[in-house]
Order: C-alpha cells, then sequence, then structure tokens
C-alpha cells in the first residue's frame, strides 16, 4: 500500500469509536528486527539481523497467512457496506503490509544469498482447505450478506493468526520476533472483539 494510502487509512480511524480504535492499536510492525541468537548487544540495525533458525517456520507460516489475509482486504474492496467495517479491514490491510515487510526482511536474511548474488527466499505454503474454504465463501456471498460473511470470515482467519503468535511466544528466541507474536495475539484478540460488536448480521 502507497504511503499516502496508509496515511488515508489512519486518518479514518478517527471516525472510529474508542473501541475500534484499541481494537487497532499496537499492530504495527516491530521496528527493531530480532537479534541473532545469543546476542546480547544492541539490536542491530534495521533490516540487517539474521533471525534464529527457530524462529523461521513462525515466520514463514506468519508471512502466509498475512498473504491471505491481504487477499480478503482485496476481496471486500467495493463490497463493504458497514462503515465500521470497512474502515478496520482497511486498517486491518495497512497494518499488516507492514507487518509483511519486516518479516520478508527478516527472512531475507535467514537465507545466505544464491550463486548469483540474489538473497534467498523462503517457500510460503499454500491456503489450507479451510481457508480456502472460507474465500470462496466470501467470493460467492450475496451482496445483502457479504458484510455478515465477512465477519465470520476474518474472525476466524484472525484467530488462527492469534493462535499461531501465542504457540510461538514462549519458543520464539529472538526479542522482534518475540515482540511480533506477542502484538499479532493482542491485536487480532481484539479486532475479533470488536467484529463481534459490529452491527452486522451473523452469517448462518
Amino acid at each position: 500500500m502507497r504511503p499516502d494510502a496508509v496515511h488515508g487509512v489512519r486518518r479514518r480511524l478517527a471516525a472510529l469509536p474508542l473501541a475500534a480504535l484499541l481494537a487497532v492499536a499496537g499492530c504495527a510492525a516491530p521496528a527493531v528486527p530480532a537479534p541473532a541468537s545469543g546476542g546480547t548487544g544492541a539490536p542491530p540495525a534495521a533490516g540487517s539481523a539474521r533471525p534464529d533458525p527457530a524462529d523461521v517456520p513462525f515466520l514463514t507460516a506468519m508471512v502466509a497467512h498475512h498473504d491471505r489475509t491481504r487477499v480478503i482486504a482485496a476481496e471486500a474492496t467495493g463490497r463493504v457496506t458497514d462503515a465500521e467495517l470497512r474502515t478496520l479491514v482497511a486498517a486491518v490491510d495497512a497494518t499488516e503490509a507492514d507487518e509483511l515487510a519486516t518479516m520478508r526482511r527478516w527472512l531475507a536474511a535467514a537465507t545466505p544469498p544464491d550463486d548469483d548474488g540474489n538473497a534467498g527466499h523462503h517457500a510460503h505454503p499454500g491456503g489450507s482447505p479451510t481457508a480456502d474454504a472460507d474465500l470462496a465463501r466470501l467470493r460467492s456471498a450475496p451482496a445483502d450478506r457479504f458484510d455478515a460473511v465477512l465477519v465470520d470470515v476474518l474472525t476466524a482467519h484472525q484467530r488462527r493468526a492469534a493462535a499461531l503468535a501465542r504457540a510461538h511466544r514462549p519458543a520464539a528466541v529472538g526479542t522482534g520476533v518475540r515482540d511480533l507474536a506477542d502484538r499479532i495475539e493482542r491485536s487480532r484478540t481484539a479486532q475479533i472483539q470488536l467484529m463481534s460488536r459490529l452491527p452486522t448480521t451473523r452469517a448462518g
């Protein structure tokens, strides 16, 4: 998302009630990358840290999850009718774009360059059957049920993100990765709580 678009999302947050602001607060990606395993000094400069191998599977899975979140947000563009839900989805998309950029820098640092000098890339797992079914359900939702289906799909999706972050946080080696896992768990849980209070009819 372009910087001006991100700023526009943040300006639109002013239209949300306090509960919504609390739901989105604390979601920004960490400014400091995770230090290498065993490091005890000051964190290295942004983008230069190599994550511990123990943190790489979590980062890889979370990148795939964030990619799917952004697909869901793209599907919602132009179809959401509830103003609060529209603003929340835009804010979630902007936040996860920032987090993706951070995690991809860490993963690029985790893989040595190839023979041509190109940074290595980790394979990202494809969508699970559940995630694929949820996306298909969203795409086929009729206009008068779209908001409700979106709430159901995004709630389940963010619940999986919170569970993944909660499971990895105690095992995280890098400080930055641990902070990110904690932030993801808290912010996604808050988003779920907010969506449960939106004035949309629950999908059947």
